[in-house]
């Protein structure tokens, strides 16, 4: 992840049983037209497949989306198994229907950020590339 060689790799990944993916998608075209590489896992991904993804994918962020209530269990298992896996340099951020009480211990845990409803694209865009290593003023 440290040296910015091409577009930022995103995983864009729907992990447990949420059967509604509309979120995602709309995060994950709006990553890939800001000149993203995008790489949708689809639904009713575990945390060992998005991770194995992420790392076969040379990914440089995973970008988890969950709207199921088992964001605080799911997210975890990702942040741990790229621990496990000498992946911890990929960067986690999140989004979908997470209450505000459990923001701050997904970041205790390594999560970088949450989105929330109401979120726009035009903030994570930015967010992902300040975080994930393209500085928006490189030319590509």
């Amino acid at each position: 992840m440290g040296v910015a060689a091409g577009p930022i790799r995103v995983v864009v990944a729907k992990p447990g049983l949420d059967g509604h993916d509309r979120g995602a998608k709309v995060i994950a075209r709006a990553l890939r037209d800001a000149g993203m590489e995008v790489i949708y896992t689809g639904l009713h991904q575990t945390p060992e497949q998005i991770v194995g993804t992420a790392i076969q994918e040379d990914a440089d962020a995973i970008g988890l989306s969950i709207l199921s209530g088992a964001h605080n269990t799911l997210f975890a298992a990702v942040i741990d198994l790229l621990k496990e896996r000498d992946a911890a340099d990929i960067l986690v951020f999140g989004g979908g229907i997470i209450p505000e009480e459990d923001i701050a211990p997904l970041k205790e845990k390594g999560v970088a950020a949450i989105f929330t409803p109401g979120a726009t694209t035009t903030s994570i865009v930015e967010w992902v590339r300040e975080n994930a290593g393209q500085p928006a003023a490189s030319g590509g």
